[in-house]
């Protein structure tokens, strides 16, 4: 019986990622367009789940956080208090994430990928780093900067060393630009998708970290990559179990993405 870590029958909910807030990325307008969705999200949603890399670099001292969250954690607080479900995964840039989100805003974390269900569908939700066959050392270092060890020692850093240091590490891993979308999006289908999507009643994967966003919808099963807020400003939205991808427009309107037929599975290099 397959584990399910969460339950949202309302409708709709809204679906982000990627908007690496605090990075040196995309119009200067790009933050105050991501308030203005999670405004709406307040207004219209019952549920707001942003799947990871909402920061470029997020880390928890105990007496404070990085000063690039206050608007949009505010933001994030009044969907709380207006009776919004946000839900927040930590991603491969924001994992260090620890109680303030929840003791402070009311917000569900998770660190790991989950099964959900939500509207009736039984959806795996992930942020995508570290999915599927191959990457073995990034996954090493996934569980060694996960370590309370770790967390300890850089929490030893003073916030005035370890915040420009973190940054910059972090600018250094997102500058490495991501394969073309032809080349990237049917891997990740073969090796990621489809054998999720083959799990017992599991009928869609919504996911970010690939910030090519796509929507792949054919017998039922869904396949989801968010893209992200910083050249794509794309969304999700699931209304009564069926879901749409959505792109902000430069005057504000969202513009509907059809989704597509699965592509066929590209060869395995030899």
């Amino acid at each position: 019986m397959l584990d399910i870590s969460l339950e949202v029958e309302e409708s709709p909910i809204y679906f982000l990622s990627d908007a690496h807030l605090g990075a040196p990325a995309g119009p200067v307008e790009r933050e105050d367009w991501l308030l203005q969705f999670i405004k709406e999200a307040q207004r219209d949603a019952r549920a707001l789940f942003v799947m990871g890399d909402l920061f470029d670099f997020w880390f928890e001292y105990r007496h404070a956080v990085p000063k690039v969250t206050f608007r949009i954690a505010r933001a994030l607080a009044d969907c709380v208090d207006a009776g919004v479900r946000v839900v927040y995964f930590g991603g491969n840039h924001d994992f260090w994430a620890g109680s303030w989100l929840s003791e402070e805003l009311g917000v569900t974390s998770f660190d790991d990928p989950i099964r959900a269900r939500l509207q009736g569908r039984l959806v795996y939700l992930a942020h995508g780093d570290g999915l599927g066959p191959g990457d073995g050392g990034y996954k090493v270092l996934k569980k060694i900067l996960r370590h309370p060890w770790a967390i300890a020692g850089y929490r030893a850093l003073h916030p005035d060393f370890g915040f420009p240091f973190a940054t910059w590490a972090s600018h250094a891993s997102r500058s490495s630009h991501d394969p073309p979308a032809e080349e990237i999006v049917p891997k990740v289908v073969r090796d990621i998708a489809r054998p999720i999507l083959a799990e017992e009643d599991v009928s869609a994967l919504v996911m970010g970290h690939i910030h090519h966003p796509t929507h792949f919808s054919e017998d039922g099963k869904d396949f989801v990559l968010l893209g992200d807020w910083i050249r794509e400003y794309t969304h999700l939205r699931m209304i009564d179990g069926r879901m749409q991808m959505f792109r902000r427009q430069a005057d504000g309107r969202q513009e509907p993405i059809a989704a597509r037929p699965f592509p066929p599975d590209p060869p395995r290099s030899k």
